[in-house]
């Protein structure tokens, strides 16, 4: 199993932002076939080293990451919107 983190700071921290890109990336359930499991968290402590919203995504192999990522419905409706929203973002992929 491979688990794929992305943290990212967004633009506008508002909480009806937070709660509007975190809806963004929850509408990938039973859009994207690869995913396994999915959690999305958004950040409630607010500290200077805090991310605003957390993505974690669960996939079966690197086949799967590799399909994920590649995912139209991925690729052009999340990804677009993430990219507007976002000042930054950082990720890593493992596998467990």
């Amino acid at each position: 199993m491979i688990k794929h983190i992305v943290c990212f700071m967004l633009k506008d921290k508002s909480e009806e932002n937070c709660r509007a890109a975190a809806d963004m990336l929850e509408s990938m359930r039973g859009h994207v076939p690869e995913i396994v499991e999915m959690h999305v968290g958004i950040d409630f402590l607010h500290s200077d080293r805090s991310c605003d919203i957390v993505l974690e995504v669960v996939v079966q192999d690197r086949t799967a990451l590799e399909a994920y990522q590649n995912d139209s419905y991925h690729c052009q409706t999340v990804k677009p919107y993430m990219h507007r929203v976002r000042i930054s973002s950082v990720s890593a992929d493992y596998e467990f």
